[in-house]
């Protein structure tokens, strides 16, 4: 595997990492507004990906010494050349998200169907999974 897409992935595949983004690609946010927008996501997780995300030259974090002093977090250079990937993954939601709802539906009106056992050369659902 290249390093660089195993590094790449490991960095964007963190919980909210993505969703951080996609906010801040909007706009330069302060703190309190991205947790406004991105619900769920606690203080403590926010500021541990902030700072991941600084360390990676994706995200910097702007102080402007007003009086109280105001923070602003915004892509970097590097950060803004996501958007591309922000929006193929959107682009992907849109045009499979109504089939794993229909899905879903289908299943649930449907009486459980007993399976044989997997081969060893079956994937495994949780293996296939993009839950995060």
């Amino acid at each position: 595997m290249c390093p660089r897409y195993q590094r790449a992935v490991e960095i964007l595949g963190k919980r909210w990492t993505g969703l951080i983004i996609r906010t801040l690609l909007t706009r330069p946010r302060r703190f309190g507004e991205i947790t406004g927008v991105v619900a769920g996501l606690s203080d403590r997780l926010l500021s541990e990906r902030l700072k991941e995300l600084e360390s990676c030259d994706i995200v910097e974090r702007r102080v402007f010494p007003d009086t109280p002093v105001r923070i602003e977090y915004a892509l970097t250079s590097k950060g803004l050349e996501l958007e591309q990937v922000v929006e193929a993954i959107q682009h992907w939601a849109n045009c499979w998200d109504d089939v794993t709802t229909a899905r879903t539906r289908k299943a649930h009106s449907m009486p459980a169907i007993s399976q044989a056992p997997k081969t060893q050369n079956e994937p495994s659902p949780a293996r296939s999974s993009l839950s995060g």
